[in-house]
């Protein structure tokens, strides 16, 4: 279920990255915890992100839920469809609902994250618990 090629976050995002840059978005988990996203907040290209902190946010029928950055880096591309179909973070978290492109400040910054096997085991974890 989660992309192998990933590496996520315990605030369940997930960055893809690659020769510098990094793809990053939710999770089916978060999508699914949010319900029916309806509004997508993000910052604009040439902002800078720190690992850790909030980037943007992301308002469903339930709630708004702050998006942290899962490392640093500069932002080059928003996700502007996202600002006329939110609900693509619904039924695509994976693929075409990534929020943001950054080049990264720190390309071994994302080898700190969980790989797919650890979220997985993480989400179960919180399942079980709930």
């Amino acid at each position: 279920m989660y992309p192998s090629d990933y590496r996520y976050t315990k605030d369940h995002e997930w960055i893809m990255a690659s020769d510098g840059t990094g793809t990053i978005g939710i999770t089916d988990y978060a999508q699914h915890e949010l319900g029916d996203v309806v509004f997508v907040e993000l910052p604009a290209v040439g902002t800078k992100i720190m690992a850790g902190q909030v980037f943007g946010t992301v308002e469903s029928v339930k709630a708004v839920s702050e998006i942290f950055a899962p490392v640093s880096g500069e932002v080059i591309e928003t996700n502007a469809a996202l600002s006329n179909a939110p609900e693509t973070l619904n039924s695509d978290p994976h693929g075409a609902a990534w929020l943001i492109k950054i080049k990264l400040a720190n390309p071994a910054e994302a080898s700190g994250l969980m790989d797919a096997a650890a979220y997985q085991v993480f989400v179960s974890e919180k399942e079980t618990s709930a």
